[in-house]
């Protein structure tokens, strides 16, 4: 198996309100760029050989802002990377921009069936997808990884690598933790957190 690390983007001010960002497009803020460049340091620690990996990111500003940061600390150029929307954020449909309080109030009975069962609950409107749409999507990916890679991505995608490799229960996945400024290094059994 390839050496894998996944990395989510730094904070942005959605982020730090709480708001559903999934695919919209939202910047980096200044604690995210220190974020970035914490994994930056870390990964220039880390990689040995980081000039013979793949540099992949989500197409969304914040993740390809990561990713220069990332690549910058690294003494690569900055735009050696490509980028795949298979690594987008999990889409919230008509939820992006809101935060769960707002929709709880709105739509208590939607959010309360989400809440039950994000795994299988498709959020509405245009694009919208469940945890398992997320999933699905996140492990083809995955499969398709060939060589060494440095991957810049979101928390959701994140979550849904995190709970195939340690076979977490569906309904635990949605909930995983994912800082900002740590390094997940994928392995075949186990994901250990730099």
């Amino acid at each position: 198996m390839p050496k894998i690390y996944l990395v989510r983007h730094g904070q942005t001010d959605w982020n730090a309100s709480l708001r559903l960002q999934g695919q919209e497009d939202t910047p980096l803020n200044d604690t995210g760029r220190g974020q970035a460049s914490r994994n930056g340091a870390v990964l220039t620690e880390t990689l040995s050989n980081h000039d013979a990996f793949n540099f992949v990111a989500s197409p969304l500003s914040r993740t390809r802002e990561t990713m220069e940061i990332i690549r910058k600390a690294l003494g690569l150029s900055i735009d050696g990377y490509r980028t795949d929307g298979v690594l987008k954020e999990i889409h919230f449909g008509d939820w992006q921009g809101h935060t769960w309080d707002q929709l709880r109030e709105a739509h208590p009975q939607e959010i309360a069936t989400r809440f039950d069962d994000p795994w299988n609950t498709i959020a509405p409107g245009v694009g919208g997808e469940s945890f398992k749409m997320l999933s699905d999507r996140a492990l083809g990916w995955l499969k398709s990884v060939e060589q060494d890679t440095v991957a810049i991505t979101h928390g959701g995608i994140i979550r849904c690598v995190i709970g195939h490799i340690e076979q977490i229960a569906e309904l635990k996945i949605p909930h995983i933790d994912i800082p900002q400024d740590r390094i997940y290094a994928i392995g075949e059994t186990r994901v250990e957190l730099i």
